[in-house]
């Protein structure tokens, strides 16, 4: 059974910093949706799986602490949870990992700090990272972020890798287009654009000949 694109949503009512982690998240090939208050985030955690939440505790409208016991109620051990805060005192810290939160991080923090954070999140048990994919002489380390093909590394823009990731996840099956653009673009994906064939078309260039990805026509496309 193949899987989605690892899913992150950001939980945060600065907007400037909401979108910059947004951003530095989806450079990690990571689909990261975005949203700024308690309300809209319950809404998220209710109806989609997201692999983590980067929620922050002081939320405007429904706290990020309500939020958490949510997501604790819903999901579980299939759900990860980082916790924001500008509280800096150890009890304050506490108590957002008693809620349920897997991790928390102190404001302000480098982004760095966060980022491998979020990757600790993923490499949990139950959680959606996955294991080296290996196909047709490729290969592609998601935890390392690396591909390689015939032993030989090939540089990856994260959509490509994204891409790729899912192509390789399919074991030989076809993708549709319909599914690629599900499972490797986030929410700001336009289906109407031709940007996931310029995608496909930059990756079949860089793994080399002998070419790996097949196009169906009508179908999609698969590494057989």
């Amino acid at each position: 059974m193949w899987e989605a694109l690892l899913r992150v949503l950001v939980v945060e009512d600065d907007r400037l910093l909401a979108d910059t982690v947004a951003e530095g998240l989806r450079q990690s090939a990571l689909a990261v949706d975005v949203v700024y208050d308690g309300d809209e985030a319950l809404e998220r955690v209710l109806t989609t799986r997201y692999d983590v939440v980067v929620l922050d505790r002081d939320l405007p409208k429904l706290s990020g602490d309500e939020v958490c016991r949510h997501i604790m109620e819903h999901w579980r051990g299939a759900v990860r949870v980082l916790m924001m805060t500008g509280a800096v005192d150890v009890r304050s810290r506490v108590a957002g990992l008693n809620l349920g939160a897997d991790d928390y991080v102190p404001k302000p923090f480098a982004f760095e700090e966060l980022l491998a954070r979020v990757h600790a999140l993923l490499r949990r048990p139950g959680c959606g990272s996955a294991p080296v994919l290996r196909r047709a002489g490729v290969e592609l380390d998601p935890a390392r972020f690396e591909a390689q093909r015939d032993g030989q590394p090939v540089r990856l823009t994260p959509k490509e890798f994204a891409v790729l990731r899912v192509l390789l996840s399919a074991e030989g099956g076809v993708v549709s287009a319909e599914e690629l653009l599900e499972r490797a673009w986030d929410e700001q994906a336009d289906s109407f654009t031709n940007s996931m064939r310029t995608v496909v078309a930059s990756l079949r260039k860089k793994l080399g000949q002998p070419q790996v990805i097949e196009t169906r026509v009508g179908a999609g496309y698969r590494i057989p």
